[in-house]
């Protein structure tokens, strides 16, 4: 049985955003581990840098699109400071975890969930008032991808709670 990182590895290959598929493809089920640790990079130093190379933009859209994804970020980072705080606090809580705590931090976990759904829905919807629907749907689909990627990577380095 696949392990779930090697899975989800394969589904972003398959998946992964254009800026990053155009070197030649891996062979079937063998994700290409070099191309899932570049866009990880490049996903955490430039996340600006990858929506500008995978959302092809005209002068104009750009003028009115890029103030709404600043405006987007303030939103959507908040919402990943909540789910960051319960993230620290369930590991700041080590072998001391108790039924109590767990369950405050998995409602601050979803709460912190919860705030980044809204703030994507908020996002979009002031993204489709200067963008095409299909351009706006783009942006989505690139910041959901980077999004699971990122999500990936934080369950991945939390163990399960005993």
């Amino acid at each position: 049985m696949k392990s779930t990182s090697t899975l989800l590895a394969a589904t972003l290959v398959v998946f992964t955003l254009p800026a990053f598929a155009q070197s030649p493809a891996p062979a079937a089920g063998a994700p290409d581990d070099a191309r899932i640790q570049k866009l990880r990079e490049r996903i955490r130093s430039d996340p600006k840098g990858v929506v500008k190379q995978n959302l092809p933009l005209t002068d104009a859209e750009a003028k009115a699109f890029w103030p709404a994804y600043d405006e987007c970020h303030v939103k959507l980072d908040g919402a990943q400071r909540r789910s960051n705080r319960a993230v620290i606090d369930y590991v700041n809580a080590g072998d001391n975890m108790t039924d109590a705590n767990a369950t405050k931090i998995a409602k601050e976990l979803l709460d912190g969930h919860i705030d980044e759904a809204r703030a994507l829905k908020s996002c979009f919807e002031r993204v489709a008032k200067v963008l095409p629907g299909k351009k706006a749907a783009r942006f989505l689909q690139i910041e959901n991808k980077m999004r699971a990627l990122i999500h990936f990577d934080t369950a991945a380095a939390i163990p399960l709670i005993d």
